[in-house]
């Protein structure tokens, strides 16, 4: 019986892949079916029409967005990936849809076709910094209100920039610059709990 939906699925992706590759493909559309999973490539100016297309098509049906997630490229051209992932309730079946912008570009808003796209679009705008066009509240999800950054980016400090802490002197909580008596970095893996200093201690005991 696995087998057999198996083989069920298998082939509904490669119908899928084949009626999006016609016609979508002169688009800029690519597609990859890997490990049972379907991934779809594809640029921003036609982003809106071909997740128009997989919802509302009789075929498909994918009618709920289950998610959307940023990834960090840094030394890409097109240093942002936008993930979404759609599922097919009628037919039992995922989709992956991919879609890569650079520093500064803006991508389409997905709240018109799933309102679901609402909050997920506000936390990669947080995270990341990757500004949705036509959203209708785009604002910080996750930081506090005057956060500077954006957490995920893989050029953002660990430490961050602001630590926020109670002053037990004015009786509130406060922002501060973040002010590390040590280089946050200087860290040994092999001893974390006697700290980085010892191997050099260790070595002056060896040389007496």
């Amino acid at each position: 019986m696995v087998k057999i939906y198996q083989e069920e699925y298998k082939k509904r992706h490669l119908e899928i892949q084949k009626k999006l590759s016609d016609r979508f493909g002169e688009g800029g559309l690519k597609t990859l079916y890997n490990n049972d999973e379907l991934t779809v490539s594809l640029n921003k100016s036609i982003l809106l029409k071909v997740l128009n297309f997989l919802k509302d098509d009789k075929d498909f049906q994918f009618k709920q967005l289950v998610d959307i997630c940023g990834v960090d490229y840094p030394d890409r051209i097109d240093r942002f990936e936008i993930v979404y992932h759609l599922l097919s309730v009628s037919l039992n079946q995922r989709i992956r849809v991919k879609l890569s912008v650079n520093d500064g570009e803006t991508v389409p808003s997905l709240v018109a076709l799933y309102d679901a796209a609402n909050w997920y679009e506000r936390e990669i705008w947080d995270m990341f910094g990757v500004i949705f066009t036509d959203h209708p509240d785009l604002r910080r999800i996750l930081t506090d209100y005057g956060f500077e950054g954006h957490p995920l980016r893989k050029d953002f400090p660990l430490s961050g920039f602001i630590q926020v802490k109670y002053d037990d002197s004015e009786k509130k909580v406060v922002n501060e610059k973040v002010n590390l008596v040590q280089d946050f970095r200087k860290f040994d893996f092999e001893s974390p709990w006697e700290g980085p200093e010892y191997q050099e201690q260790k070595k002056n005991l060896e040389n007496k």
